[in-house]
């Protein structure tokens, strides 16, 4: 988790400062992390939805791995929840 944060209007909190050893990922690493294409990774940064990119160079972003990471949990539990409801309904 992060050191310190704030929330922000979007689904995604303000961070300040990251634990060491926390990477930047290129967008290339994350397509191949999330399985999401490039413009499907900008739509849901604009939706809010994605995590969004930081700045590392003039024309150069990448992302923190932990946000990514935490998108990847969402869905899992996402997916977990609809399973056990699913389950649920199928029992007599």
């Amino acid at each position: 988790m992060t050191a310190s944060t704030h929330s922000n209007t979007g689904a995604y909190q303000h961070v300040e400062r990251i634990q060491l050893g926390n990477r930047l990922l290129r967008r290339r690493e994350v397509e191949l992390k999330t399985g999401k294409s490039r413009s499907s990774i900008y739509k849901g940064v604009s939706d809010g939805t994605f995590p969004a990119p930081v700045p590392i160079g003039d024309n150069s972003v990448a992302w923190l791995e932990e946000e990514i990471d935490g998108w990847i949990a969402e869905r899992l539990a996402q997916r977990n929840a609809t399973l056990k409801m699913t389950a649920q309904e199928a029992r007599p």
